[in-house]
């Protein structure tokens, strides 16, 4: 059957590799012109684009897992033929949790402003109540050892359903399929406690005098968007190229819904945030959007992160043709794509940067060497094992799936 086996051919390599060159010629240049400039911000700068994508991209390989264990909890039929695309994305988690890793332990004091140890010496000029009262919570040893948490549930789990997804290919039945759901279940719990933990000290920790009580639920929200976007794009392309013969418009039109669904509801998480905040007038809460709003670095795209990720897909994706055919959603899923990922910029970099901020050469190079390293892990795993599930119990629903 076409589509069976994905080839990794050595032409998608070599553009992948291409990609990658290019990212690391682009951040370059912007360096050099950094260093023309004798800008003295350049490392704070680097490191904090380098947190950005791994937050980023951390977040889009969970939601991954994520999609594939509410297909199971829901029994969803219909994406049965494309479940193995997402379920790739997992992969991505221990290269993510290395970077994270990484950045911390080295580029702690660049980032976040709670690591500098002056702010607890009572004898300081800087000393700081407000994060010495948030020291139970916020100290290295409990901040790393949540990381690891985090990514070894996540890591266990994302293993547990892989490693049952592929026994059901060989061995059939529908054992596998109830272990998948139980698995599914229990992780869907864990995740919907460290998601929300996870953002709280991967974004919310870098301003640490302002909190949010919605900042949980709006990272998911710009994380499950993206992680959309990436899934739908994978789908598009590998029907391109003749695989996933099983798949036709009435799974595109579910994966449009699916985009246009969530967009609308991270606009309601970013409007009733914004909205609160607004209307009490509290300083300790309004200073995160005067950052973004009085500062002409930040201004411009805070708007523009409405307007692609709100408004775009909402008149984009408001017809029904348009969730039907790949071209309209092809361009769409890349907007949002970036989108999401400047939604993530906005909510690190001024914390990190101040007014010091700027978008550039820098912040393009990483994330493209970032997305066409993702893309590659994607690709490499969905070439190791059959493309489409062999012996789903589902799978006939799927391939006579009509909306």
């Amino acid at each position: 059957m076409v589509g069976e086996k994905f080839i990794y051919t050595l032409k998608a390599r070599r553009n992948i590799v291409f990609l990658i060159a290019l990212g690391l010629i682009i951040l370059f240049l912007g360096i050099l012109i950094c260093l023309s400039n004798n800008n003295i911000h350049l490392i704070k700068r680097i490191w904090t684009n380098l947190w950005i994508n791994n937050v980023y991209f951390v977040g889009v390989s969970i939601i991954g897992v994520f999609f594939v264990a509410l297909q199971y909890v829901t029994k969803s039929g219909w994406s049965a033929g494309i479940k193995r695309i997402p379920e790739a994305f997992g992969y991505w988690l221990p290269v993510g949790f290395l970077g994270m890793l990484f950045v911390f332990l080295v580029a702690n004091n660049y980032i976040f402003h709670w690591t500098h140890s002056y702010l607890y010496d009572p004898t300081h000029d800087l000393y700081d109540p407000i994060i010495v009262g948030k020291e139970p919570y916020l100290n290295y040893p409990f901040y790393i050892f949540r990381m690891f948490f985090y990514f070894f549930v996540w890591i266990f789990f994302f293993r547990l359903i892989r490693r049952e997804s592929l026994a059901e290919d060989v061995n059939g039945g529908v054992v596998h399929y109830k272990n998948m759901v139980k698995y599914s279940a229990i992780f869907i719990i864990f995740f919907a406690v460290t998601s929300s933990t996870s953002a709280w000290d991967w974004i919310l920790s870098i301003d640490t005098h302002w909190f949010s009580t919605m900042i949980g639920w709006y990272v998911f929200a710009s994380s499950f968007i993206a992680g959309l976007s990436f899934i739908t794009l994978f789908v598009i392309f590998l029907k391109d190229e003749g695989y996933l013969s099983n798949v036709n418009y009435e799974h595109f039109h579910d994966l449009g819904k699916f985009v246009f669904a969530f967009s609308v509801f991270w606009t309601y998480i970013w409007f009733s945030q914004f909205m609160l905040i607004y209307y009490a007038n509290i300083p300790e809460e309004t200073i995160y959007y005067l950052e973004r709003l009085q500062s002409s670095n930040y201004m411009p795209f805070f708007f523009l992160n409405l307007i692609l990720n709100f408004f775009f897909p909402f008149l984009g994706l408001m017809a029904r043709n348009t969730k039907r055919y790949s071209v309209f959603l092809k361009i769409i899923c890349i907007i949002l794509i970036f989108g999401h990922w400047l939604d993530f910029y906005l909510m690190i970099t001024p914390g990190v940067m101040a007014e010091h901020g700027d978008f550039g050469l820098i912040e393009i190079g990483i994330m493209i060497v970032y997305a066409s390293s993702f893309v590659h892990v994607i690709l490499w795993n969905l070439s190791r094992v059959p493309l489409v599930c062999k012996q789903h119990p589902l799978m006939l629903e799927s391939i006579h799936h009509h909306t």
